[in-house]
């Protein structure tokens, strides 16, 4: 076994993304959505509700998104103690909510962006279960309908209308405007509405979409109801607004970052094993004179090693090679993921 030092050329990092399906139904656009009746009518559906691409009493049933009603006084849902105002499903949901994404908990959730914005104590929002994205939302991918007396809209995000990202404290955020594919295109203007700002905000990396309520009853008269100590199934309102609607398209984004490692035996490298079989036990003097000569190896393993020589990583050649004086080999080593503190500094094959 003969070890050779890195050189820092010998160390290249690439970065792909990959996008993919996100619904459990394979493809691109969700049109069917199911609740079970029992948490609609339940506890729970008075302040949150989990939609399935099939019923609920199908083996196949999968949560895809949950809906949320959130409201920062704690209205439309009923109090934990009628004595403590304000304090709610609503309440504690908008706090989540508030500190998950905004880092302060007097900060308030403001909608749109220059001249016309608006700031709002209340919201629908919409988590898009875990386990059906990996790594991020896909931007430009959300096309979304919503449906109600007032008529139907489709919502996007504003990603290929804006330059430069957005944040809300430490999260990347978009805009949720009227349009499709990432922008208003030929709608005109920013996709808002008239002194109600945009229909939210998006969340990528969270998977969260944020419902503004004002914009929305403003569109297609569809909006929650603020009573105070009433429970009154907010989330179902949003859910019928997209179930009636049945279309929404939303992909997943991956970045898969690979590191490639050139490994380069020059022609009088390599040449000699150092297997004992070849050494005499009593002299000491190589057995095969042909190995003096005319030496020969066949190369079958790569292994990486830090400068503690510890092995990181092995690299099996999917047929042994053959090395001598008049043959020269580089083989790149693909990892497709990196150990913490992971460094590699020399090789042996």
């Amino acid at each position: 076994m003969s070890f050779k030092r890195l050189d820092p050329e010998d160390l290249v990092v690439s970065s792909d993304s990959i996008t993919s399906t996100l619904w459990s139904t394979d493809t691109p656009t969700l049109t069917t959505f199911h609740t079970s009746s029992t948490q609609r009518t339940g506890e729970t559906g008075k302040f949150y509700l989990d939609v399935n691409q099939v019923a609920t009493s199908s083996v196949d049933s999968a949560v895809q998104f949950s809906i949320a009603y959130c409201d920062k006084v704690g209205s439309g849902s009923a109090l934990y103690n009628s004595i403590v105002d304000g304090k709610s499903p609503s309440s504690t949901m908008y706090g989540t909510y508030r500190s998950l994404i905004l880092e302060d908990e007097n900060a308030d959730f403001t909608f749109g962006k220059g001249s016309n914005f608006l700031t709002a104590s209340n919201f629908w929002a919409m988590s898009i279960e875990r386990s059906r994205y990996k790594e991020a939302l896909f931007p430009g991918s959300l096309n979304l309908e919503l449906t109600g007396p007032g008529g139907t809209i489709q919502l996007t995000d504003d990603s290929q209308d804006t330059l430069v990202n957005t944040y809300l404290g430490g999260t990347r955020v978009f805009q949720l405007i009227s349009g499709s594919n990432g922008t208003a295109g030929t709608l005109g203007g920013s996709g808002y509405v008239a002194n109600s700002g945009s229909y939210g905000l998006v969340f990528p990396d969270l998977g969260t979409i944020i419902f503004n309520p004002y914009a929305v009853s403003q569109s297609i008269h569809v909006e929650p109801s603020r009573v105070s100590d009433s429970n009154e199934y907010n989330p179902s309102k949003l859910y019928t607004a997209i179930s009636g609607a049945g279309s929404f398209q939303l992909n997943s984004e991956e970045t898969i970052t690979s590191d490639y490692v050139f490994v380069r035996a020059r022609n009088n490298e390599f040449n000699y094993s150092e297997n004992p079989s070849f050494i005499s036990g009593s002299t000491g003097e190589v057995i095969y004179p042909s190995f003096i000569n005319n030496p020969q190896t066949y190369i079958t393993t790569v292994g990486m090693y830090n400068d503690s020589n510890e092995l990181l990583a092995v690299a099996k050649l999917s047929k042994p090679l053959l090395k001598d004086y008049t043959k020269e080999l580089l083989l790149r080593v693909k990892l497709d993921f990196v150990w913490a503190g992971m460094f590699l500094s020399q090789f042996f094959f």
